[in-house]
């Protein structure tokens, strides 16, 4: 099946056809570094981090561009009420966002450009747009000209889907704009505010330029897949595509969006206050196990945030890892090929849902072959989970051997493999005692089990363990 992506631009299921072939190119709007980072922005750091994994996975060479906004009207607020320097604050948030990306997993870029070391390319971009008659300076600013735009037969509103009367910049200094529908694409200098010079004045980047500037300087002036949250889509994707086309580049190729953390129905944000950190998440679970929630639903699905959620994703990965440590405990389990099902569902936009069913299929035909005592399928059946986790980035393998993956991770998973085995023994003494109808030794066994903190579920697939949940605290 060839891949297909829900292009945001056409809101259609395009077959992906890269601008070169053996070679992807996607730029993502990364972090604006204003405090710290909570699940709603590592969402789309895991999703666009699965897309990366499947096209390498199928032999691409993969550019992956992240960008870091490190100057913003949030940011300077933030750093004068806590009267600190703009760069050491952005600095402090931007190293908490690098390290809740390693923590999670999620594979760092090929380059993280940060819009302060682009003025070069973005005074470049302004001078373009000038020459072609779509943007213009006014008192140190300099603006895109959306009715310029329009009236040459330009796309504004197309990515949207708005009408441009009915849009609104949400901009607060308009100073010299010829219509409120303009857009800044570079803000003039205000006294205590860090400014660069420019032929118009000095002054400081516009947001939407910035990403226009920094993909086209790494990925060229076409490139494959445009990401980012779906609250970026107006106005900072529509005036991405605008100044971009207006400039006289061919641009994204294709638009993917990722949907929102939701609690309580409503998106995660800071000013809500419904807020949960990377640290606080971790105290419940695992790294591993908080991406595999992450990346579970569809990228483009609202993701509704529970603690009961959670720990069902936390129980799910455990299934897998299990798995992957009783088979191992056989046999050496290498990554091996995934199955058909799963290349479908990751060729049809990336559907993680249908991937997790996949693996959680062969995971259970797994579980079957070692009850019957088939290593050699169980093996196999074992690789294909692996090379399916793999590419969702929950391998167990290669999780057990990252540091910080859990408190001495190495060590641990030698614990959970012994454990494992007087575990299996006493449900085997368990299968025995029942088979003979010996109820009280069946029930000696599991009450033990259960004192120890062991919870016993009987299955088709046979008795099968995991640790209780502390509920403590």
């Amino acid at each position: 099946m060839t891949q297909q992506i829900f292009d945001t631009a056409t809101r259609t299921l395009r077959a992906f056809e890269p601008f070169r072939d053996g070679h992807v190119s996607i730029y993502l709007c990364g972090a604006t570094p204003q405090s710290s980072p909570h699940i709603g922005h590592l969402r789309s750091g895991v999703a666009f981090d699965i897309v990366r994994r499947w096209f390498a996975a199928n032999g691409n060479d993969v550019a992956f561009v992240r960008n870091v906004t490190d100057i913003d009207d949030k940011i300077l607020t933030k750093a004068a009420e806590h009267d600190r320097p703009w760069w050491e604050w952005v600095s402090t948030y931007e190293r908490e966002f690098s390290r809740a990306y390693e923590t999670l997993g999620v594979l760092p870029p090929s380059v993280e450009p940060r819009a302060t070391g682009h003025v070069t390319q973005m005074v470049d971009y302004m001078q373009r747009l000038m020459d072609n008659g779509y943007a213009y300076a006014a008192d140190g600013s300099v603006y895109f000209d959306v009715a310029a735009w329009v009236a040459a037969g330009g796309d504004y509103g197309s990515l949207s889907g708005n009408r441009v009367e009915d849009m609104e910049q949400g901009e607060t200094d308009n100073r010299g704009k010829r219509g409120a529908h303009d857009f800044a694409l570079w803000k003039a200098a205000k006294p205590g505010e860090p400014s660069w010079p420019t032929p118009w004045g000095d002054g400081r980047p516009g947001w939407h330029l910035e990403c226009s500037a920094m993909s086209t300087w790494y990925l060229g002036e076409s490139f494959d897949i445009h990401g980012g949250g779906l609250d970026l889509k107006f106005p900072h994707h529509e005036n991405e595509q605008a100044q971009s086309h207006a400039a006289g580049d061919g641009f994204a190729r294709y638009w993917m969006h990722n949907h929102w953390v939701t609690m309580a129905g409503e998106k995660m944000s800071k000013s809500l206050g419904n807020v949960l950190s990377i640290d606080r998440m971790l105290e419940a679970v695992r790294p591993v196990e908080l991406r595999y929630y992450l990346g579970s639903a569809h990228y483009r699905s609202v993701l509704e945030y529970s603690p009961e959620a959670l720990q069902e994703a936390a129980v799910a990965y455990r299934r897998i890892e299990d798995l992957i440590t009783r088979a191992s405990a056989l046999a050496p389990v290498e990554p091996g090929q995934w199955t058909d099902a799963f290349a479908d569902a990751m060729n049809e936009d990336f559907s993680v849902p249908r991937a997790l069913a996949e693996i959680h299929n062969t995971v259970r035909a797994a579980n079957k072959a070692l009850a019957a005592g088939d290593t050699d399928e169980a093996t196999r059946l074992a690789g294909a989970v692996r090379a399916m986790a793999g590419v969702l980035g929950v391998d167990p393998v290669e999780w057990a051997g990252r540091a910080g993956a859990g408190s001495d991770s190495a060590d641990t998973a030698r614990v959970t493999e012994a454990l494992d085995v007087l575990v299996r023994a006493e449900l085997d003494r368990r299968a025995e005692a029942r088979a003979a109808k010996d109820w009280a030794t069946a029930d000696a066994v599991r009450d033990r089990l259960t004192e120890a903190g062991i919870e016993v579920t009987d299955t088709a697939d046979g008795a099968q363990w995991s640790l209780k949940e502390n509920n403590n605290g």
